[in-house]
């Protein structure tokens, strides 16, 4: 991965860092905040629903169409509004 990979793949605010990431079967992108964590997954294809997790390998709890309801999900897991959560450029299409 070069540095500008490793740039498109990071995001943050004062207090929320996000990452996105792609295993073998799936694009996992992850917020941290204070200790509390949240993921939203899809599989490596990018056409599935989005899968709201407890974090990057935590429980799902919910699957969703549009990454704007997961992105809902992600921030109340954190306790946030979802205009608080970056989003690194590598996961703009995700949901799409």
């Amino acid at each position: 991965m070069t540095d500008a990979d490793s740039e498109d793949r990071t995001a943050s605010t004062e207090d929320i860092t996000a990452t996105y990431r792609e295993t073998d079967g799936e694009r996992i992108l992850s917020f941290e905040n204070n200790g509390g964590q949240a993921a939203i997954a899809q599989n490596i294809e990018g056409y599935a629903m989005l899968k709201v997790r407890t974090g990057p390998d935590g429980d799902e709890l919910e699957r969703y169409y549009g990454f704007d309801m997961a992105l809902d999900h992600a921030a109340e897991l954190l306790g946030r509004s979802p205009h608080d959560l970056p989003v690194p450029d590598a996961a703009e299409d995700m949901g799409m």
